[in-house]
């Protein structure tokens, strides 16, 4: 995922939807490696790499992604048709339009 996609889920992230959550997703990227995202308490860090102990890991493409954040995909149809796939906390993952809503 390019450093200007990541700028903008910074721009979008909405910390009072974040209060009070300590949470770490994880996203493998299948044309783009991997990396995390950490919530806690409304702040957001985003790091390259793999997290020791993540709360929700997602395996998609950087595709599917923007697809599911900008309202043109559907998150359920996308992890019902395997071109999302998510391991740990699932229902954490419903979470992340409320974290990143559209403007």
């Amino acid at each position: 995922m390019s450093n200007n996609a990541f700028d903008k889920l910074q721009d979008r992230f909405d910390p009072q939807a974040a209060e009070g959550m300590d949470d770490v997703f994880q996203f493998h990227f299948s044309d783009n490696g991997s990396h995390y995202l950490v919530v806690k308490d409304g702040s957001l860090a985003i790091e390259e790499g793999e997290h020791d102990d993540p709360s929700v890991s997602l395996s998609l493409s950087t595709d599917t992604l923007k697809g599911v954040m900008n309202g043109e995909i559907n998150g359920m149809t996308a992890f019902m048709t395997g071109k999302l796939k998510a391991t740990g906390n699932v229902m954490l993952a419903t979470k992340l339009t409320s974290l990143f809503p559209a403007r």
